[in-house]
């Protein structure tokens, strides 16, 4: 038969072509809503951060936009500008995808050594994929953020912390390994 097309999503880089398809799905998806030259920003200055889920016939199903902050008196740090996926598409880990793979190219490409994001305190689900997925923690939290006076949780993923950990980890396996030879 016919493969599923929960089997069939692509996560690729964006490419200029798919900034009309990212658009829209911010707007089926999204109150925060952003100008075309706004994506095309992105897309020039940071192409290696913007990704696009792709379903099986090309449609668009999910996106993240994400940037370098330019702030010199910080630490190099990304930050992520917008997140959407299809509510028909939800609960596969496409989420998760874009945003690892956009965080990815943050620490290697950009050397940066956390990222950023804003998030609704009232957006449970996405609250979730943060913290308890993807690592983040809260670092402050925005009153009045958003336009309809919504706070925002404003949380950060810190990249080296993890490399440190699984390195401490590591140091300590290889010590235990040297007590068992001797």
């Amino acid at each position: 038969g016919f493969p599923t097309t929960g089997n069939m999503v692509c996560v690729r880089m964006a490419t200029v072509n798919d900034l009309l398809q990212m658009q829209a799905t911010n707007l089926w998806c999204l109150p925060e809503n952003y100008q075309m030259k706004y994506y095309f920003y992105h897309l020039l200055s940071w192409p290696q951060l913007l990704w696009v889920a792709e379903d099986f016939d090309q449609s668009i199903v999910g996106y993240v936009m994400a940037k370098m902050e330019e702030d010199d008196k910080q630490p190099r740090h990304g930050h992520i500008t917008s997140l959407a996926v299809l509510r028909t598409h939800r609960k596969r880990g496409i989420a998760t995808a874009l945003m690892r793979r956009s965080q990815m190219e943050m620490e290697k490409v950009f050397g940066a050594e956390y990222v950023s994001l804003h998030v609704r305190k009232s957006n449970k689900a996405a609250f979730h994929l943060y913290k308890e997925t993807l690592d983040y923690e809260i670092h402050d939290v925005e009153k009045g953020y958003y336009a309809d006076g919504e706070d925002a949780y404003d949380m950060r993923c810190t990249f080296n912390k993890k490399n440190e950990e699984q390195q401490q980890q590591q140091a300590v396996e290889g010590k235990m390994q040297a007590l068992t030879v001797e």
